[in-house]
């Protein structure tokens, strides 16, 4: 006759060690997940990448926002997706790494930064201010998703998209513009006081 297992007080800590090693490995898989994608994840992106079930990664989220609520790096629910950032009063540093980054150019962070001041813009008054090698730079926002487009009678519509946001690391602002479309009455004026763009992205 086959005996009866009996979980004895060691073998119930032998399983409740073994569950813990799990919860911890799990929430290590998160941890890493949000540190090494430097942008916004939702919970079917954490579970593909993870393999944790949804109610384990839920708390372990929840956890993970009350461990990094304080200190230099954050763990920011936004719409319910997840990122790991620095702290906002150390955005500085950030900029800081980024000044003299290669990945856009001077004069793309210029045209960028017209857009960001006047959006909603026509294209053809960002080349009329920026002159025809802004096509060139809208191309390049368009391709890489800083820059959304709605086609308006002959031309298009710029916006800065929400992936603008996460990448410069700054929030979104509502702004109310008079007449935004029309075209600038001087454009070397316009030039001179549009907003400087730094790109403060992270590695």
């Amino acid at each position: 006759m086959e005996k009866e297992k009996v979980i004895t007080t060691s073998t119930a800590s032998e399983i409740e060690t073994e569950f813990e090693d799990k919860e911890k490995e799990s929430e290590e898989k998160v941890e890493a997940a949000l540190f090494i994608s430097g942008k916004f994840l939702n919970l079917q992106d954490l579970i593909m990448l993870t393999d944790v079930n949804p109610i384990m990664l839920r708390e372990i989220l929840n956890h993970l926002e009350k461990k990094y609520s304080y200190g230099a790096i954050r763990v920011i629910n936004r719409n319910n997706s997840w990122k790991m950032d620095v702290a906002e009063k150390y955005h500085f540093m950030v900029n800081k790494l980024a000044t003299g980054s290669t990945e856009f150019t001077k004069a793309e962070q210029e045209t960028l930064a017209v857009i960001a001041y006047k959006q909603p813009i026509k294209q053809s008054v960002v080349i009329k201010i920026r002159g025809n090698k802004a096509y060139d730079h809208i191309k390049k926002f368009r391709e890489v998703g800083l820059v959304t487009t709605k086609r308006v009678s002959h031309t298009l519509e710029l916006e800065l998209s929400e992936d603008f946001y996460d990448y410069f690391n700054v929030h979104k602002k509502e702004k109310n513009f008079e007449n935004t479309d029309d075209e600038p009455e001087n454009s070397d004026e316009t030039e001179k006081t549009e907003p400087e763009l730094n790109n403060s992205s992270k590695e």
